[in-house]
């Protein structure tokens, strides 16, 4: 992150004699700020104190609630259809909020604003099974700097939502199922956006975990729970990224909305992580005005979206009736401003106009991830393909011309454009997604890397057709997909419209098959013994059919690894189908046959695996997954050895991987630790990518944070970790054992 301007010496004195003992009781809430200590040694709280002390309650009314351009009335110069616009104060040099969403490209769904197109980045399971914080740092910032020249300076980014069931609709656009993981990528992301000087949002706070009556469900879980699994993943990324604004989320959590919930955004978020930025609504979040302020919601956003303005007229009668004191209407502009400061944002302001994008540049680095996280699960010597094939056979998924992408709020319209692209029939996603199709052709990828075959496709709507037509050739490509979207969860996770009959047919008729898998997420595979080889590719973004390409015939070794558990069965998983999604989708086919219905009823959702996310639900119920978390292959092989551990006050873990075969590649060993008085469970407690050339040797060692292996002790409000001995093993992924030891641990305490 840039550096912010230093004030002048006598600027900064002045703003931090303002915390005169006087000051401080009339602007000073006393529920939801950081510590006073911490505030009197904050230049950025102090400028931005002294810069609510010069507004007018009109114009803090203002900065309050933001627009959505394409329903507001409200006519300003500058704005543009896109997520959210709220005005300024010229007069004090304090920006207008110009909001994009954000999560894997400055998005324009359904193309609101013609003609802008943005780098499409791969989903952001993809940069999950990385594994690499290196490269979460450079998408964000790329996403960054792309809408920084589009003349927006705040983006709905930092997805870090733990994907807790297989089916729900968002996880493409989420960081896989372990806290660590997601916690780390995220945390790089946001900063690399804010290095750009523009905010980053962290979303969605917290337990949005299913799209399935998502404005009405209630998540039920316990606090520890909570705490050691999605509040941790939240904990982690937001002390590496330091996002200027969290998004609170639709659903209720615990009985309360989430965007009027005290206990997340007062004591969790404001009190015991002193978090000093400010909390944003999601859109259509917001349910009440007094107790969503007091509860700690310091912004509306997309008011229209809203039953009514909340924060608007409704705020400032609350004021003037006592419900909310002025103090803490301070404190929510004084918030935003905190973020608009700490980013640069105030000193750096975004520039009027649209400036440049290296498209080309960009369009490597989305390559690149694609490469990088896509998976090899099975390989039985079909890969890499020979570039010297006469004939090969590209089947499905319309891969003579694109591939997929997610649905919803994160779509971006891509450098190329959308050479399909599907409508939906009903449904809340129908107004704002279409399924659609990055122009990056599998096809000419492979034509361009073989140019000596012959390379065909078929679409694969007759399996008889399909099969004949892969008869006989060096190869057949087979292209499953598996579409998801925000606003939606898949009513399954079995490959739709009879594509496992298609797969089956193929598979019969050629046992060089290789199938690439396009998904939001895990999918069922009956027919995986049928195949010779398996890629998950998720949806890979812009350049995807380039990357799949060179991954196939080995000019990428492929070195991703499963950021979440692939289920052998939908029964494995804790729940098995969304709940509500029976009832959703019956007032869905009624409105779509003209019927008037209301919509869904609340209901909530018991979390009954608690903390026990993912891969620790399948090691705590002793279940056999298809493919495992953190599970990957490669064209080489790994191996580790000389294990050292070091216990006391820390854990430490070192030893050496090897690469034993032929050609470079990369690696992610992991640890894992099995630790818990509260509740035992397996748990991820570090991981390095190294990448090794031909029997090269590399020492890694990883330092533990004590969190990753403590309870949450709700009575003691906070962290504990009982002294004694621990079992944990490196391995390739979950439940691989490879180097097993003890650690022998002393107790530690920490805050929460």
């Amino acid at each position: 992150m840039k550096r912010l301007r230093r004030l002048s010496l006598t600027t900064a004195m002045a703003s931090l004699l303002a915390f005169s003992p006087a000051a401080i009781a009339q602007t000073m809430p006393t529920k939801d700020s950081p510590p006073l200590a911490t505030l009197a040694q904050d230049p950025v709280w102090a400028r931005a104190d002294a810069l609510v002390r010069q507004m007018t309650l009109e114009e803090k009314i203002t900065y309050l609630h933001g627009l959505f351009p394409p329903l507001t009335k409200e006519k300003h110069a500058d704005m543009i259809p896109s997520a959210g616009y709220v005005p300024g104060v010229p007069r004090l040099k304090i920006p207008t909020l110009r909001e994009s969403d954000a999560s894997l490209g400055v998005a324009n769904q359904v193309e609101q604003r013609k003609g802008d197109t943005a780098t499409a980045l791969p989903a952001s399971l993809a940069l999950a099974g990385t594994f690499e914080p290196e490269l979460a740092y450079a998408s964000g910032a790329m996403i960054g700097a792309e809408a920084r020249a589009k003349t927006f300076n705040v983006l709905l980014a930092g997805g870090v939502n733990l994907t807790r069931d297989p089916w729900a609709g968002r996880n493409f656009e989420y960081l896989g199922e372990d806290p660590l993981l997601a916690g780390m990528l995220a945390g790089e992301s946001i900063r690399g956006v804010q290095s750009n000087n523009i905010v980053s949002t962290i979303k969605h706070f917290a337990l949005n975990a299913q799209e399935t009556g998502r404005h009405v469900m209630d998540a039920r879980i316990g606090e520890a729970d909570l705490r050691e699994s999605d509040l941790l993943a939240f904990q982690i990324a937001m002390e590496r990224g330091k996002p200027a604004s969290v998004m609170c989320a639709y659903n209720k959590v615990n009985g309360d909305w989430a965007c009027e919930n005290d206990f997340l955004l007062n004591r969790v978020l404001k009190k015991d992580w002193a978090y000093p930025g400010w909390v944003m609504s999601d859109w259509g979040a917001v349910h009440s005005t007094v107790k969503a302020v007091n509860a700690g919601l310091d912004q509306q956003s997309g008011q229209e979206l809203d039953k009514q303005i909340f924060f608007g007229e409704d705020l400032k009668a609350a004021v003037a009736k006592g419900d909310v004191k002025p103090a803490r209407l301070d404190d929510m502009v004084r918030r935003i401003l905190y973020g608009v400061i700490q980013t640069g944002l105030i000193d750096n302001p975004t520039p009027a106009s649209e400036q440049p994008i290296d498209y080309a540049a960009n369009a490597k680095l989305a390559q690149l991830v694609a490469e990088r996280g896509s998976v090899l699960l099975k390989n039985q010597g079909l890969l890499p393909l020979k570039k010297t094939a006469k004939r090969i056979v590209l089947i499905g998924a319309h891969a003579d011309v694109g591939v997929l992408s997610g649905g919803g709020s994160s779509q971006v319209r891509s450098v190329g454009g959308a050479p399909v692209e599907i409508p939906l029939n009903g449904g809340e996603a129908a107004s704002f997604v279409r399924v659609t199709w990055h122009a990056s052709s599998p096809l000419k990828a492979v034509q361009a890397i073989a140019p000596g075959a012959e390379v065909t496709y078929i679409d694969g709507k007759d399996p008889a057709a399909a099969a004949r037509a892969a008869q006989g050739a060096d190869a057949v490509i087979l292209f499953a997909w598996h579409w998801q979207t925000e606003a939606a969860d898949a009513p399954s996770v079995a490959l739709p419209e009879g594509q496992d009959a298609l797969i089956d047919a193929v598979a019969a008729a050629n046992k060089n098959t290789v199938v690439v898998l396009e998904s939001g997420g895990p999918v069922l595979m009956p027919w995986l013994d049928k195949v010779g080889a398996v890629l998950a590719a998720w949806y890979p973004g812009q350049r995807g059919g380039e990357a799949i390409a060179n991954l196939l015939f080995g000019d990428a070794n492929p070195s991703g690894r499963l950021p979440m558990t692939f289920p052998a069965a939908e029964k494995q998983a804790p729940r098995a189908s969304a709940p509500g999604w029976p009832e959703q989708a019956a007032i869905d086919d009624a409105r779509r046959a003209g019927k008037k219905v209301d919509a869904i009823k609340g209901f909530p959702v018991e979390y009954v695996e608690g903390a026990a996310v993912g891969y620790r639900w399948y090691a705590q119920e002793k279940l056999r997954p298809l493919f495992p978390f953190g599970y990957g292959l490669s064209y080489t092989s790994f191996t580790y050895a000389n294990l050292t551990v070091e216990g006391g006050a820390a854990l430490k873990v070192s030893f050496d991987v090897t690469n034993g075969g032929k050609l470079a590649g990369a690696d992610t060993p992991q640890l894992y630790v099995t630790a818990g008085k509260r509740r035992q469970m397996l748990r991820l407690a570090g991981f390095q990518k190294v990448d090794l050339a031909p029997g090269a040797t590399q020492r890694v060692t990883l330092t533990v944070d004590p969190r990753l292996l403590a309870d949450y002790d709700v009575n003691a409000a906070g962290w504990t970790l009982p002294a004694g001995d621990y079992a944990l093993y490196v391995g390739a992924h979950a439940g691989d054992a490879a180097l097993p030891g003890t650690a022998t641990l002393k107790a530690w305490t920490g805050k929460p």
